[in-house]
């Protein structure tokens, strides 16, 4: 693909639970190389979206491409081709208990490549390098932090060098200097890597760290789209009291039954685990 290809096309997406749109006539790119931070209040689609554009939810009308192909309409077993070029960081991390920090690593580079168990356990240290975890291979998700477990998540996001990185709340939860390390690491990325990134957060200290193209949801639309510097001077008065994170403002504090459950309630879902227990095991 030239420098400049879209790596991400939504157009005229819409989501329906009822009656409800959810998500109305949703319409972006994203460029190759950029880090699109999506952001807005709980429930107010941002999910929705994420789980749209990596193919787990089918929108009622609209489209969306991936690398130029359109996903909405391919079957299961095409989209896991696509999926395999693109690396997904869930909010939780999404470890597997049972198998230790090695293997929730090496799982995808298990399940989709023919490489030699010396390869892999190469590749591991190395993405747990890169993530500050070296030595940590033997070791349970149980055995480490939250947010050693959020880089562990990101180091099996990165096993098999996708060219688009999503992250869903990547720094929820966690204090701020980890989250500033997580930060980091997304920068180091995008901008030594060149690898693109669709961030979802409502941590604007984090957003404004990491963004070089902003959106914001609201209303089941864009409310705002921009660079960092044109969300800050934003005069939508939405935007500003979600970015200073106002109590009193337009943003209401009500929430919908309806709404809570479809956006609350739906899980991600992590890589397939490997048919029956592994026969190759890492360190």
């Amino acid at each position: 693909m030239p420098a400049d290809s879209k790596i991400i096309e939504v157009a005229g997406l819409v989501r329906k639970f009822g009656d409800r749109a959810v998500l109305n006539d949703i319409s972006f790119n994203v460029d190759r190389g950029e880090t699109l931070v999506i952001m807005g209040g709980s429930g107010c689609g941002k999910s929705t979206l994420l789980r749209h554009m990596i193919g787990a939810m089918k929108p009622t009308s609209g489209l969306v491409r991936l690398f130029g192909e359109e996903i909405t309409t391919l079957k299961e077993r095409e989209i896991e081709r696509i999926r395999l070029r693109f690396g997904m960081l869930f909010q939780s991390g999404a470890l597997l208990a049972s198998l230790t920090v090695g293997e929730n690593v090496a799982l995808p580079l298990l399940q989709h490549t023919k490489r030699s168990i010396d390869e892999i356990e190469d590749i591991v240290k190395q993405k747990l390098g890169m993530v500050g975890l070296t030595g940590f291979e033997n070791l349970k998700p149980d055995e480490i932090s939250g947010g050693m477990k959020k880089r562990v998540g990101l180091a099996r996001a990165l096993a098999l060098d996708p060219e688009l990185l999503f992250s869903d709340e990547p720094t929820s939860g966690l204090d701020p200097i980890m989250t500033a390390v997580i930060d980091e690491l997304t920068l180091k990325l995008a901008r030594g890597r060149g690898m693109t990134a669709v961030v979802v957060s409502h941590d604007m200290t984090s957003a404004f760290r990491i963004a070089t193209r902003m959106i914001m949801l609201g209303h089941g639309g864009i409310v705002a789209q921009g660079t960092p510097d044109e969300i800050r001077a934003s005069s939508n008065p939405e935007v500003q009291q979600f970015i200073h994170g106002e109590a009193d403002g337009p943003i209401p504090l009500n929430l919908s039954q309806e709404e809570h459950e479809h956006h609350q309630h739906v899980k991600p879902r992590p890589f397939a685990r490997a048919r029956g227990r592994f026969h190759r095991k890492t360190a």
